[in-house]
């Protein structure tokens, strides 16, 4: 039987008569593949550029749809169009300054209920993982704190917490905690069995273990709560400033009083702003989450 094989190709003794092994075979070519991938990463960050900017077009551009052909001139201050919004909300520092004094009294008590809700979340994943008659006890309570609406139980929070700060980290408190006990005790949970025979055979001690193996495996998981109740304690410090008006008024405070007066500009404006810092809490725990983690879990890799 004839082979054709490209590069040099010589019998081996030790096959039988119809077997060949390659001895010389065609050098690869990594600078084309390097190549390849480096303009396949290029493409990957102009799309990560280009597509949020052609979404924010499209936007726009049904936002003036809806402005000016959805909507009667006399009631178009229902949706004013996105340049009145930017003049008469945003660039004006006489209506700018209030909103970003609110906002970040907003973004502090966010901030505080979000740290809070880590600690104690974190806390009680561990302590649920720790025994199964725990988790049965606590996972119920934490089930029900999530689904209770914030509203039914404001007044409560009022009377007992009072009517100014510490009433608004509350509600931030309430609104993030169960993704971090359920995405905490989910990473825990998932180690691999191997691993954990591996440390039993170590005879490692429940803190060792915990420490060297289960937290920094359920790093990915925490951070996915962590950004998630991100989000959510935003809209507590925001709900929270609805409700609770004694002291400073934050960006929800602003929110009530802009919709009392009519003032659509303003309302759509302070609802930019409070958006805007969601997005940059959720991406500042992207980056956090990336250096925490690296490139050992797909969350901590650019995609």
């Amino acid at each position: 039987m004839t082979v054709q094989a490209v590069g040099s190709a010589t019998k081996d003794p030790g096959s039988g008569p119809d077997t060949l092994a390659l001895t010389n075979p065609p050098p690869l070519r990594p600078g084309r593949a390097h190549a390849k991938s480096g303009g396949g990463r290029n493409r990957e960050r102009l799309t990560a550029v280009v597509a949020p900017l052609c979404s924010a077009v499209v936007a726009i551009g049904v936002w003036y749809l809806i402005s000016y052909v959805f909507l009667e001139p006399d009631r178009q201050w229902l949706v004013p169009p996105p340049h009145d919004v930017l003049n008469q909300g945003l660039l004006e520092w006489e209506q700018l300054e209030p909103k970003l004094d609110a906002l970040m009294l907003t973004a502090r008590v966010a901030l505080t209920g979000l740290l809070i809700a880590v600690a104690i979340g974190v806390s009680v994943a561990v302590l649920m993982s720790r025994a199964r008659w725990l988790e049965r006890s606590l996972y119920p309570y934490a089930v029900i704190l999530q689904t209770v609406p914030i509203l039914a139980i404001v007044p409560l929070i009022g009377m007992w917490f009072g009517f100014s700060l510490p009433s608004r980290t509350v509600v931030c408190v309430i609104i993030a905690l169960f993704p971090m006990i359920a995405n905490t005790l989910f990473g825990i949970q998932s180690v691999n069995r191997e691993h954990h025979d591996l440390f039993t055979l170590q005879r490692a001690t429940r803190w060792n273990r915990l420490i060297k193996l289960e937290l920094p495996a359920a790093l990915p998981s925490i951070f996915t709560g962590l950004r998630t109740s991100a989000g959510l304690s935003v809209i507590g410090a925001v709900v929270g400033d609805m409700f609770f008006r004694q002291g400073e008024p934050g960006i929800g405070t602003l929110l009530d009083v802009y919709r009392q007066r009519l003032q659509s500009e303003d309302v759509f404006a302070s609802i930019i702003l409070a958006s805007l810092f969601g997005v940059v809490v959720f991406f500042v725990f992207s980056a956090i989450n990336r250096l925490a983690v690296g490139s050992w879990h797909g969350s901590g890799t650019d995609r």
